[in-house]
């Protein structure tokens, strides 16, 4: 009886022995699997993490691209191709994120192949700005130098003008003037002889007798002296042979010319006209011309 006793509670030890090993058992199961778990989630939320990483760091890179395009700089062959070489590679990223499948070392080769494009973005972003700089000092360059040369055209503008100007008070400085005019009426005699008289009826020829201040611009030489004489009744004595000439911008018809040695040394110079027709009663008027400009005016009268 105390034999039966004394092996009732060895047995149930034993049960309970092995009720604690099949519970360890139990938590040792759960806690494997929690850990597993935890692990596989630890690892899809990286990859899941790292997924959009890489996609935000693509659509970065291809706002960074978008925004260089939109430049207005021309750019070389060489970034050209650079730049449709970083798009072929977004667009295959992209491709391969949508799928799903990329690992882990697909997402990390992934990643280093964004570090490369976004370098040579930069550097081609880098590229581009310096051409923006050289374009924009070639024009302000050009600019300057447009600026210049206008500058130079305006002074070379004066310049001639100037000359031009200076041309002219030069010839109007060196054009022969007169200073004292006489003119003597004159009848002409049988015998030759000349006879100052101031009756129309009478008279045939005018003698003009005038002097010509010191020009020491004017050339020493023969210059032609052309001579208009008005009438009474205000038109222009001609004859067979009057020709035109240009004097104070305008073109005039003369009565006749002649040529004076000039010298410069005071000397008096005398001009003779005989009249083919005849004179009338009256005013005449006498103008004087020679270089282009007025040299002088006069008058006589004929009773």
């Amino acid at each position: 009886m105390e034999d039966q006793q004394d092996r009732a509670p060895k047995k149930n030890s034993n049960v309970i022995y092995f009720l604690i090993v099949v519970i360890l058992a139990l938590v040792g199961s759960d806690i494997y699997l929690l850990v597993t778990k935890s692990k596989t989630d630890n690892v899809i939320v990286y990859q899941n993490d790292e997924k959009t990483r890489l996609q935000t760091e693509l659509d970065s890179l291809e706002t960074q691209i978008e925004q260089v395009n939109m430049g207005k700089t021309q750019m070389s062959a060489v970034l050209q191709a650079k730049n449709d070489s970083l798009k072929v590679k977004i667009k295959e990223l992209r491709k391969q994120l949508d799928k799903g499948k990329l690992t882990a070392e697909d997402l990390k080769k992934a990643q280093e192949d964004v570090k490369q494009l976004r370098y040579f973005v930069t550097k081609y972003t880098a590229d581009i700005d310096e051409l923006k700089k050289q374009n924009e000092s070639l024009t302000t360059e050009r600019d300057t130098l447009k600026n210049n040369l206008a500058t130079v055209a305006q002074k070379a503008t004066t310049l001639e003008k100037q000359n031009a100007d200076l041309g002219t008070k030069v010839q109007i400085a060196s054009a022969l003037k007169t200073g004292s005019i006489n003119i003597a009426t004159l009848k002409l005699k049988s015998s030759g002889k000349e006879v100052e008289k101031n009756r129309a009826a009478v008279t045939k020829k005018i003698k003009i007798d005038f002097t010509i201040p010191g020009n020491a611009v004017a050339e020493k030489r023969l210059h032609d002296v052309y001579v208009r004489i008005i009438d009474p009744t205000g038109n222009l004595i001609t004859q067979t042979d009057s020709g035109k000439f240009e004097a104070d911008g305008q073109e005039f018809q003369y009565t006749f010319k002649a040529a004076i040695d000039f010298k410069d040394d005071g000397s008096v110079y005398s001009l003779d006209w005989v009249n083919p027709g005849t004179f009338q009663k009256g005013a005449y008027t006498v103008l004087l011309y020679a270089d282009g400009y007025t040299m002088g005016k006069s008058s006589f009268t004929l009773k």
